[in-house]
């Protein structure tokens, strides 16, 4: 039986979590966190998406890369990220089930 609980899947759920979570009221460094935890999910997600030969999926973590990348930070109003963060929750949900990495057999 395959197991659902990768390293992968635990981080995009995570991730997820903390991007819903944000639709809260919360201090700047919460959203500053948030930034540099939905990067580095989306980086590896580009990385993991790439390995497994699903370019679309590359390119659509490569998007939510860029969009929280802490270093050149996209400036949205509030009620826009607040879309920019369900929709970016929702697409590390799907790709649990539909981007897996691929696990070495036993």
């Amino acid at each position: 039986m395959k197991s659902f609980l990768t390293f992968s899947a635990i981080i995009r759920l995570i991730g997820s979590i903390l991007l819903f979570w944000a639709l809260g009221e919360h201090t700047y460094g919460y959203y500053s966190l948030l930034r540099y935890i939905s990067f580095g999910v989306g980086i590896y997600l580009v990385y993991i998406s790439m390995s497994m030969k699903q370019i679309p999926w590359a390119w659509i973590f490569g998007m939510i890369a860029l969009i929280f990348n802490p270093l050149f930070q996209v400036r949205l109003e509030r009620e826009l990220w607040a879309y920019v963060d369900v929709i970016s929750g929702i697409i590390f949900l799907a790709s649990i089930f539909f981007v897996r990495e691929n696990l070495p057999s036993k």
